[in-house]
């Protein structure tokens, strides 16, 4: 049978431990950002183009019935250039490479930018295709009013046109 004495200082105990619990459950408050800046998020995944090349009819009679495949396509995808401008002047820029064994796979980039809220000039990038193309076959500007505590996100979706640019807030 516990003594009354140990009773009352377990109770003390797990009362100093459910109030410390308490406290850092609420205080000190965190916040993801200062109350004057907004966040632009770069986040996208997608597949570098191919050099496919016609094959010759000489070259499809040769083949079996099955592989007469009319385009030649190589397994490794394009590197993908991305350039972000705030401005007019340079904020990102890189290179995305595929990834997989055989250079086969999806080239992914994230990348979060913190910002002073106010209103910018935004240009967007992309080149999918290395090989075939110089230049950038994706562009996306636009005129952007960023609000404090704001993320502006930006993403690649073919279906919706390519490049494009998705509002939301981070409280």
């Amino acid at each position: 049978m516990p003594k009354p004495a140990a009773i009352v200082g377990q109770i003390i105990l797990y009362g100093a431990f459910a109030a410390f619990i308490g406290y850092f459950a609420t205080a000190p408050t965190y916040k993801q950002i200062p109350d004057d800046v907004a966040l632009i998020k770069l986040s996208m995944s997608h597949l570098g183009g191919r050099e496919c090349r016609k094959r010759t009819p000489e070259e499809l009679a040769k083949l079996p019935p099955n592989m007469r495949a009319p385009l030649d396509c190589p397994r490794g995808r394009s590197d993908i250039k991305l350039v972000l401008e705030l401005d007019g002047k340079p904020m990102f820029d890189t290179v995305m490479h595929p990834t997989g064994l055989s250079k086969d796979g999806i080239s992914t980039v994230y990348k979060r930018f913190e910002v002073k809220a106010g209103t910018y000039q935004l240009a967007v990038k992309m080149n999918d295709n290395l090989v075939l193309n110089p230049d950038f076959n994706f562009v996306k500007e636009a005129k952007v009013t960023l609000k404090p505590a704001q993320i502006l996100v930006i993403d690649f979706n073919p279906d919706r046109g390519g490049l494009f640019f998705q509002s939301a807030d981070a409280k």
